[in-house]
This record gives structure tokens, C-alpha cells and sequence, in this order.
């Protein structure tokens, strides 16, 4: 029987072990040579109008007792990794937890001793191998709503996202083609939500019917397989991306993580941003223009103020209007939730805001 052959990233996975046996052999420190995931190691490419990782790289070793378990910790994970590319399985974060936790032998200290360490190693061989966490066979708990003129081919099952009720098509974590193969699309624009509440109301009222556009959230800070499909969607149906969040710092940042990419994994950029994406509100100045009084808006908290004047130093938020923009947040001192446009009328959002702004392509770039 003939063996298959390792993919790239297994062979990439394998390539860890290799560090430690030359190492070994050698009498060496072995050393993993680990990508510095911070703002002091990003820049924005401005060309291609999206966050890019830098060169910037730390190493962590294991004659280092201050970094000898976490590189032990980090050659568990990898060795967790490479057995699901062999298997060809997917496989949970949690999961991944599980599997590499036990006892070291002769003592009572655990391999882990949470998640929250676990986790952030699967991020550091991400970066480390230019391995997105999907091609690493690790799936995250499905946490995105889609409904629309979509139809999808999931594991072989036809999914028509217009005939699935209010309720929608789950995104799966996991949206490469291999896994899941867009059939048809026929809408003109996809509307990306922040909220879950707003994506309700949108889907109730058959916003995306009458305005034929694909709704999709990622109820908060949009998860990658909704990043990842919204790309997709931009990229292979030509749609135009529009992203309606809160009008407060966190808004403005889940909408630059869409539109550039994030700065803790600047290098999946190129497979996630949607640099032609479109902010489309709620903006700094939308409750004057839509008669929305001052008594529904939220005073600023000192964090609001701090995320906001950071905001304004990525060179990403340089633009005029963008400038204005946040500057204009601060110096009213109030931030807005979209589900303040309620107190005008529960429909005001897909009735009369969402219209409006669409008619007078009332968006930021």
C-alpha cells in the first residue's frame, strides 16, 4: 500500500521536531524562532491597504529556565497538530487542551494547567509556520449567523441560506473551499452586522429579501470562518462589503479588522481583509442626522476615551474623514448603540436608516 504524502503543513509541523533532534544531536539549545505578535511588529502596507506582520522575531528556548516550559508546552501542541494532519481529522480548541494535558512523569506538574495556555501557543505556530489555524485542522465552536439569495455545498449537504427561516445558516469555522463551496449567489452587496440583536431584526423584517443582499454576523468581534466567507464573497461573487456596527471604538476596530486584518495575526491578512470594505454606521454624526436625542446615547468611559485616541494614531485610521470622525466622538463625549436607533421605531433601522444610507452611499472608507 502506497503511503500518502505529508501535506506542506505537516511537513511544516514535523519540521519542529527536526529543530529539537538536530539540536540534540548536537548538544545544542534547541530554539523556535517565534514571530513577535504585537503593534511593534506591524505595518500597514499601503498599496495593498492592509496590516502586515514585520520581520521582528523572539526566540524561545529550552535550556532557558524561564522559557523551558513554555517551548515544552509548545512542542506538545505541535505534536497534537501534526497527528490530526496525519489522521486527517479536525479538532476543537478545547479539544487540543485536553490532549496535550497531563502530568510530567515523577512530579506533580501538569503539561497545562489551563486552556488559557494552550490556546495562545496554537496562535504562536500560526504565525511561526504561516499557518492559518484552519489548515492546522482546528476548528473554533461556530459563531456566525448567515441568511441570504446563498447557496452553499457543507460536506456535500446543499445549503440554501434563503429558505432556513429567520434563524439562518451557522458559518462554520472552517469555510475553505474544500470544506465549504459556494454554488450560487445572486445578491448585490453583503451587509455584515456586529450585533446579533440587529441581525435579527434584519432577518425578521426580510431586509436582505427586498434589498438583496447576503446578512451575515459574527455577533461582536466577527470570528474568522465569517471573516473568511465574507472575503470569499468579495472576492469570488464580485460583492461589495458593508459593516454596520456600534458608533463607539470597538465598532470603529471590528470594522478595521474587516477592512485591513488584525495586529495579533497581521500575517492571515491576505486571506481575510477586505480592504474595498465600507463602513456604513452607525457614525459620530448619524444621531443628528436621524433625530436621535442625546439622552440615549452612553457617556464615554475613560477606556472609550484611551481605545479611541489609539485608534487615532494607526496609521490604518489616518484618513481626513476618519480623523474627524473619532474626533468628533470624543468631543461630544458619547458613543451610540445601534439598538438606540429603536427608540425612533422598533423598524426604524431596516426601514428608514439602512434605506437612507444605502440610497445616498452614505458610507466611510
Amino acid at each position: 500500500m502506497t503511503m500518502a504524502r505529508p501535506s506542506g503543513v505537516e511537513r511544516k509541523l514535523e519540521g519542529l521536531a527536526d529543530v529539537v533532534i538536530r539540536a540534540a544531536e548536537r548538544g545544542k539549545d534547541p530554539a523556535i524562532a517565534i514571530p513577535v505578535r504585537s503593534l511593534s511588529n506591524v505595518k500597514f502596507n499601503e498599496k495593498r491597504r492592509i496590516i502586515e506582520m514585520g520581520s521582528k522575531k523572539q526566540a524561545r528556548t529550552f535550556f532557558n529556565m524561564g522559557m523551558a516550559k513554555k517551548f515544552m508546552q509548545t512542542i506538545l501542541v505541535g505534536d497534537a497538530l501534526s497527528e490530526l494532519q496525519r489522521a486527517g481529522l479536525t479538532t476543537s480548541l478545547r479539544e487540543i487542551y485536553y490532549r496535550t494535558k497531563h502530568s510530567i512523569g515523577g512530579s506533580h506538574e501538569n503539561t497545562f494547567d489551563g486552556q488559557n495556555e494552550s490556546d495562545p501557543l496554537i496562535e504562536d505556530l500560526e504565525v511561526t509556520l504561516e499557518a492559518l489555524r484552519e489548515e492546522l485542522h482546528v476548528r473554533a465552536e461556530n459563531a456566525g449567523t448567515v441568511t441570504g439569495p446563498l447557496v452553499v455545498v457543507d460536506d456535500g449537504d446543499v445549503v440554501d441560506c434563503a429558505k432556513l427561516g429567520k434563524g439562518g445558516y451557522s458559518v462554520p469555522s472552517i469555510v475553505e473551499p474544500e470544506y465549504v463551496r459556494i454554488k450560487k449567489c445572486t445578491a448585490d452587496f453583503v451587509l455584515l452586522v456586529e450585533k446579533g440583536t440587529q441581525w435579527n431584526r434584519l432577518a425578521e423584517d426580510r431586509f436582505w429579501r427586498k434589498y438583496n443582499c447576503v446578512l451575515l454576523t459574527g455577533n461582536g468581534q466577527p470570528p474568522r470562518g465569517v471573516r473568511r466567507l465574507a472575503r470569499r464573497l468579495n472576492d469570488e461573487m464580485k460583492l461589495p462589503v458593508y459593516v454596520l456596527v456600534d458608533n463607539d471604538p470597538w465598532g470603529y476596530y471590528i470594522y478595521s479588522v474587516v477592512k485591513q486584518g488584525s495586529i495579533n495575526l497581521a500575517f492571515e491578512s491576505q486571506r481575510m481583509a477586505i480592504p474595498d470594505a465600507k463602513f456604513i454606521g452607525l457614525s459620530s454624526r448619524d444621531p443628528e442626522r436621524y433625530g436621535l436625542p442625546r439622552n440615549v446615547g452612553i457617556k464615554l468611559n475613560d477606556k472609550d476615551i484611551s481605545r479611541a485616541k489609539e485608534l487615532l494614531n494607526y496609521r490604518w485610521f489616518q484618513k481626513k474623514e476618519w480623523q474627524k470622525e473619532i474626533r468628533y466622538m470624543l468631543s461630544i463625549g458619547l458613543k451610540f448603540e445601534l439598538d438606540a436607533l429603536a427608540n425612533k421605531d422598533f423598524q426604524y433601522l431596516t426601514k428608514q436608516y439602512l434605506p437612507r444610507k444605502l440610497r445616498d452611499k452614505d458610507w466611510l472608507d
